[in-house]
């Protein structure tokens, strides 16, 4: 049997600035489900990761985020 090599592992910064940014992962596969959530308030940073079992990530709210192609913001809905 043949086996897979394990995704890039990549990983991302988000830094909240402002409370109640939400961070969403999203999973692999034919269905793709919020698999795992997190609130970050003002100044709050998380570090997360491109794994086997998440493909994408949803940040909603006002966010700077940092990964290795280089940074962006996201914007509050208004």
């Amino acid at each position: 049997m043949e086996k897979k090599s394990p995704p890039a592992n990549e990983y991302i910064v988000i830094k909240a600035k402002e409370d109640g940014v939400n961070v969403i992962g999203l999973t692999r596969g034919s269905d793709t489900r919020f698999h795992h959530s997190e609130k970050l308030d003002q100044g709050e940073v998380m570090i997360a990761q491109f794994t086997e079992h998440t493909s994408a990530i949803k940040i909603r709210g006002n966010a700077r985020i940092m990964t290795s192609y280089g940074e962006l913001e996201s914007e509050a809905k208004k």
